[in-house]
């Protein structure tokens, strides 16, 4: 085991890995980014994209690109005419992980003190649905793959054990990213790296797969139809389906109830009710 140990680390250390990051340049909210694209999309502009656009590295997750990332989530977030978020990457990788470069000389002291990627998680904490739409590579558990693949070579063909151990190890965080969002659009050439999966695992993963060339308008056209609902009662509904997976079944209903019973303090649900009865649409405020 040890003597594997160390022909495994020995092809680790002559792989090539992701690009360093670039130091974060400065720039100012509605300026262009470095690593990413921002636009709004759909028909009344009430859908922010956010396009992650570090194609040479895979889209490789840097401190500066997830900086990027939390500003522009924060904009959306903060902007009242968009009521829904898509998240996509490139045509060959969504986002291949977290930049293993950028991070192979930190020391324990230096992440501990410096609390270490305690940014990375902000997608969790917008309130606004966000849409995941994933082409390509978006891997995690690099290790656990890697040596469930690696046992089925037996580690006779080299060849073959480099090529995936060169992938392998580039990859890893982009599911999480993912799996962050609310709602995961596939297309039909993503690969999720999630090694749980090869035993049947984590079923629902994917909402829904589409061809590649369509898959992120058909992620925008669903962000659109969230968007012209009420903003603040589709975040009180996100609050409670996210709330759900930390409480017991118990827990959840009460909160569910305790929101619902929240509406009734809004304008948009007596709008919402109003036109039901009227059989005409909705004209919501968010208020």
């Amino acid at each position: 085991m040890a003597s594997l140990r160390a022909l495994l680390l020995g092809v680790r250390s002559q792989l090539q890995l992701p690009a360093r990051c670039p130091a974060l340049r400065p720039f100012a909210s509605g300026a262009n980014f470095e690593y990413i694209i921002t636009e709004k999309k759909g028909k009344n502009s009430n859908v922010g994209l956010i396009r992650l656009n570090r194609p040479k590295a895979l889209n490789a997750l840097c401190n500066g690109l997830m900086e990027e990332l939390n500003q522009a989530l924060e904009t959306f977030e903060e902007d009242p005419t968009v009521g829904a978020i898509v998240l996509t990457g490139g045509d060959k990788a969504f986002a291949a992980g977290a930049d293993i470069k950028e991070m192979q000389s930190r020391t324990f002291q230096d992440c501990y003190s410096s609390k270490f990627l305690s940014h990375w998680d902000q997608l969790t904490r917008v309130k606004k649905p966000v849409i995941a739409a994933v082409n390509g590579y978006a891997f995690a558990e690099e290790s656990a793959l890697l040596m469930s693949r690696a046992s089925r070579l037996w580690f006779s063909d080299w060849t073959s054990l480099e090529k995936l151990l060169n992938t392998i190890l580039q990859l890893g965080g982009g599911c999480e990213l993912a799996m962050m969002c609310d709602i995961i659009y596939a297309g039909e050439k993503a690969q999720f790296g999630q090694p749980e999966i090869l035993l049947g695992t984590i079923p629902g993963l994917v909402s829904k797969i589409f061809p590649v060339e369509t898959l992120v308008e058909e992620a925008i056209q669903c962000a659109e139809k969230i968007a012209s609902n009420s903003k603040i009662i589709a975040a009180m509904a996100k609050e409670s389906v996210n709330a759900a997976f930390e409480m017991t079944l118990t827990e959840g209903n009460k909160l569910e109830k305790k929101l619902f019973y929240s509406t009734f303090a809004t304008d948009d649900r007596r709008e919402g009710m109003a036109a039901f009865v009227e059989k005409r649409k909705a004209s919501f405020k968010d208020h």
